[in-house]
């Protein structure tokens, strides 16, 4: 694959940042001629795991930086979220285990809802160190 179809962005981690790879991702699907509604959903899915790897990857450590590649193909496009952290121990599943005092516990419901938006969800430890999740969005012509 030639990098001409391949976009990079690198983000610090710092909360708020993630809001230009949404805007980037959403700018290429909309070029690439995604629904409004299918360009939500990537928003909030990109969103979702720029967030998961500057707080759980990173550990808000500002020195390290949050990757961003978005391949464009003809029919899909595959956003790749990698950080620099040491690994993800037990990635959290929203349950009925969750409950915390008796209420619904907020943490885990980010990987949940990329599954349900995205098409294609894959997490894998980087090669340099540090974690990727691969969300794939399929273009319905």
């Amino acid at each position: 694959m030639t990098s001409d179809n391949n976009i990079e962005l690198h983000i610090p981690s710092i909360m708020g940042f993630e809001k230009i790879a949404m805007e980037c991702s959403a700018s290429v699907a909309k070029k690439m001629g995604f629904t409004q509604d299918r360009i939500e959903d990537l928003k909030t899915a990109v969103a979702e795991a720029c967030l998961n790897a500057i707080e759980h990857g990173n550990k808000m450590d500002t020195n390290t930086k949050v990757g961003i590649t978005l391949t464009v193909e003809e029919s899909k496009l595959q956003v790749s979220v990698k950080d620099q952290g040491k690994g993800i121990d037990q990635i959290l599943t929203p349950s009925i285990e969750n409950k915390v005092g008796g209420k619904e516990n907020p943490r885990g419901w980010g990987i949940f809802l990329i599954k349900s938006l995205m098409n294609e969800v894959s997490f894998e430890p980087s090669p340099e160190g540090g974690n990727i999740i691969k969300m794939i969005i399929y273009l319905e012509k």
